[in-house]
């Protein structure tokens, strides 16, 4: 849905957004294994089997996630309550379609290289380009919570 088509727009429903964030420990969890696995270019070298589960399991978690967070976090329609928020709550839900297709990238790149023997090669690169995106989701979920807080104190009238 494109922002400024006629009354739509997108704005935040910070109950529920705040409620998926809390209860998926399994996706938080997995995002430090793999954050473990890749600060190490050597762990990548020995174990790129392990790697490359771990990463399609973060990617499918990953895609979960920020289908549950579009369909009950965010949604379309009038916003009165927050209209301020429209273009932060817009930029954000939109940031999940390029997280998600780094990650996706990302796996697909070193699933490549580990069929084709070259993972080692890669390692150091695949270990910087993990952390560059682990640091950018981390950006992105604060940003999230920066949004369910201005949400809420909207909703409390102190916004």
């Amino acid at each position: 849905m494109a922002v400024g088509r006629g009354t739509s727009t997108v704005t935040v429903n910070a109950a529920f957004l705040q409620e998926i964030k809390e209860v998926n420990a399994e996706l938080w969890s997995l995002l430090e294994n793999v954050r473990e696995a890749f600060k190490d270019a050597r762990r990548i070298r020995e174990n790129g089997r392990h790697v490359i589960g771990l990463l399609e399991n973060l990617r499918d978690q990953l895609a979960l996630h920020f289908a549950l967070e579009e369909a009950y976090g965010y949604f379309d329609g009038a916003v009165n309550v927050a209209p301020r928020l429209t273009i932060a709550a817009t930029a954000l839900r939109d940031e999940h379609r390029e997280l998600y297709a780094k990650i996706r990238d990302l796996t697909d790149y070193v699933d490549g290289r580990y069929r084709s023997g070259r993972l080692s090669a890669a390692a150091e690169t695949v270990s910087r380009d993990f952390l560059a995106y682990y640091d950018h989701l981390q950006r992105h979920e604060r940003h999230e919570q920066d949004l369910i807080q201005q949400a809420y104190g909207d909703d409390l009238g102190v916004g």
